[in-house]
């Protein structure tokens, strides 16, 4: 997507130019899903990941926490995993006749938890204090997580024996849910070229997907994105479309005030990354799918036609009013 410039440096299109290329070393394709991962990141929100196995969700990841320098655990979740297991649990040292703890990879920048959906309630709620919070309690005792922390989840969309589905109150904690397609024929060629020239997808470095997001470069791309002059019309549009997808008769639940919220915060650094000082109809448009799609419960009826909530989300956009 083209830049659009007005005046002097842009650090946040500037990230975005550099986080694509270096990322793209190890992905081909599947630009948009890097797009709006980085947005939520600098939107300081979780993101869940939805796809089939196989089109590198948790290689993206990986890619992503690698190029903007940031410390990344994986946890695959399993249905025994227990929630000590994700937080830690203090142990007994004999030496100073007390309890050390003994931290679980929560404790990092970037977790990826690998099929969420695989876990039981009790171990998918303890990632709700980290998500809400960014601390976790463990035996009564409070520990902050990092200012920065993020949790990126994966879960497969046609697997449900051995699952257990995320409820809605853990749903809405993710700013955004985005769904990682199959490559088109050309990216898939060239996927398989990449591996076929030796690409190694555990060596990273390698393939030149090293840390080239300074930190002083993210500051300044979530500055700006906070910057983002949003006229009351457009304030207006937003609250319009979650408004209207409690209204639409297809929709059992409809979007929070949170994702109004949600949606404002991600389309403002959308903005930003596209190199503009204001937010306009089409970074809204752009950031409600993904937004949105989660945060919605069909009618059983409507489940049954086939009906998804991105059609739903297709038809609010097509009947509210844009703002001039």
């Amino acid at each position: 997507m083209a830049h659009e410039r007005t005046g002097g440096t842009n650090r946040a299109a500037e990230l975005a130019a550099l986080v694509q290329e270096t990322v793209g070393r190890a992905i081909v394709g599947q630009e948009r899903a890097i797009q709006e991962m980085l947005v939520a990141t600098l939107a300081g929100g979780h993101v869940l990941l939805e796809g089939v196995p196989g089109v590198a969700k948790t290689l993206m990841v990986r890619a992503l926490a690698a190029c903007m320098g940031r410390v990344f655990r994986r946890v695959q979740m399993t249905p025994d995993l227990m929630p000590s297991d994700i937080l830690g649990t203090y142990v007994f040292d004999a030496s100073k006749s007390d309890f050390n703890l003994h931290q679980g990879p929560i404790f990092t920048e970037i977790l990826l938890a690998d099929e969420i959906n695989r876990a039981p309630a009790k171990t998918q709620s303890a990632l709700l204090e980290a998500m809400q919070e960014r601390q976790v309690t463990i035996d009564g005792n409070t520990h902050p997580l990092h200012d920065q922390f993020t949790v990126f989840a994966t879960q497969n969309p046609i697997e449900y024996e051995g699952t257990y589905p995320l409820p809605e109150a853990q749903l809405d904690r993710f700013m955004l849910k985005i769904v990682v397609d199959y490559p088109s024929k050309d990216e898939e060629d060239g996927l398989l070229a990449r591996y076929n020239r030796g690409f190694d997808p555990m060596r990273l470095d390698e393939a030149g997907v090293t840390a080239v997001a300074a930190p002083d470069m993210v500051q300044a791309a979530r500055e700006q994105a906070g910057a983002v002059q949003v006229t009351e019309d457009v304030i207006s549009y937003i609250s319009a479309l979650t408004r209207a997808t409690r209204n639409d008769p297809n929709v059992l639940l409809g979007c929070s005030p949170r994702a109004s919220v949600m949606l404002l915060l991600a389309a403002k650094v959308l903005a930003a990354l596209r190199g503009r000082e204001y937010l306009i109809p089409d970074d809204i448009k752009d950031m409600a799918p993904p937004t949105l799609r989660h945060r919605m419960v069909l009618l059983p009826e409507a489940d049954v036609e086939g009906l998804s909530p991105d059609d739903v989300i297709v038809g609010v956009l097509n009947s509210v009013p844009v703002p001039r």
